[in-house]
């Protein structure tokens, strides 16, 4: 038996399937688990509350029904933009001049003039923090040479990161038939921002930004409401309705929200700001073993050492009912005997955690070390010791 590790802050849950089942968590758990509630009543087309850390989906309704994602699809912009600039291929205070079709992108704007030079920076917040459509563009004939090009970058980038749901045909969100996505692949991109660019995710909790002599506020007025929210971005048209993507951090734990397609700006404040909340109160999430680092270790047979320590390749998170911590437990399942050579990162068993014996997640037990064969003696001992 593994020991339970020091929890620190920060897939599927069990307990989440409960609550839907309609079955009391805390008759599972035990009686100092929290009793979970059904999540909030969101009236949306569709939406999905996930755990940062984890990924555990703790709400969603159609979350993977096709929707109108409007101005949502700029955290997909985005996320080319900064995997292009973590590559080399832009600089911040490179500059863009600006054509005609940018300038006449209709829709919400960042007022950029035409044959203008204007920074990838100030594009960049010009598009997150004012939604501009223009930048949008701009941004996209700039790294693709046109925007067609550009949704082919897309697609391709949201195939990568499993949005197995999304199609884009254009940069800023403007209404296509072929252009659609989902709560959960959004949530998806949005997590992808928030883990691989935390430099340019700063943007998203900006209150305003001024260009040319215009300032606009931030149209995320969850920003304003919740200390917690620092993202990330909102989206509005008459066939998408309003939409709203939340990220917030309490006492170290992330939790995304993604709503679409509610009746007004202000239902789809409070439906994120339900979501969130319902989230954190009765639910936490917890790492009991660091990637990298060993859990037990093994015996080798025929290899130059006995050992092998073993371990989860990457950090381990799991989510539980708040109060539900002294019910989990953790096993080693090793696979069949380990003989050398083995070789770092080989899989060697499965990392089993149980919520009051009831298996709840399985990760992959790797290999943390090489070993390689031992000499004849070794390998002809060992040999023995195992038929005995």
């Amino acid at each position: 038996m593994l020991a339970k590790a020091q929890p620190v802050r920060l897939p599927r849950v069990l307990a989440v399937v409960l609550v839907l089942l309609g079955i009391n968590v805390a008759a599972v758990c035990g009686a100092q688990a929290l009793e979970i509630p059904p999540p909030p009543q969101i009236d949306a087309s569709g939406y999905v509350l996930v755990d940062f850390d984890s990924g555990a989906i703790l709400a969603e309704h159609n979350a993977d029904e096709r929707l109108e994602p409007a101005s949502l699809t700029k955290i997909m912009t985005a996320y080319v933009v900064f995997r292009t600039l973590d590559a080399g291929g832009l600089a911040l205070d490179d500059v863009v001049s600006v054509s005609e079709k940018a300038w006449r992108t209709g829709g919400s704007r960042m007022f950029i003039e035409v044959d203008t030079q204007v920074s990838i920076e100030d594009l960049l917040k010009g598009m997150i923090v004012q939604s501009g459509n223009d930048a949008s563009v701009a941004l996209a004939e700039h790294i693709a040479g046109s925007e067609a090009g550009f949704a082919e970058v897309m697609n391709r980038e949201a195939a990568g990161l499993g949005m197995t749901n999304s199609n884009f045909v254009n940069a800023a969100g403007l209404p296509d038939p072929e252009h659609y996505t989902t709560p959960r692949d959004i949530a998806r991109v949005a997590a992808a921002v928030v883990r691989e660019f935390p430099q340019y995710y700063a943007w998203y909790s900006l209150p305003e930004f001024t260009y040319g002599g215009i300032t606009q506020s931030n149209r995320n007025r969850l920003l304003k409401l919740d200390a917690s929210v620092d993202g990330v971005k909102t989206g509005h048209t008459k066939a998408a309705g309003y939409c709203l993507v939340s990220s917030a951090e309490r006492e170290g734990r992330r939790l995304i929200a993604v709503v679409m397609g509610t009746d007004s700006d202000r239902q789809r404040v409070a439906d994120s700001q339900a979501l969130l909340n319902y989230g954190f109160n009765f639910f936490e999430t917890y790492r009991p073993f660091a990637g990298g680092e060993p859990v037990e270790r093994l015996r080798v047979w025929g290899g130059a050492q006995t050992e092998l320590p073993v371990g989860p390749m990457r950090d381990l998170y799991i989510t539980i009912p708040r109060g539900s911590y002294a019910q989990l437990s953790a096993v080693l399942e090793p696979a069949a005997d380990i003989v050398a050579p083995v070789d770092w990162g080989d899989v060697v068993g499965d990392i089993v955690l149980r919520l009051d014996e009831t298996e709840i997640r399985r990760e992959p037990a790797v290999a943390l070390a090489d070993v390689a064969r031992g000499d004849w003696l070794r390998r002809g001992w060992d040999a023995v010791l195992r038929r005995w």
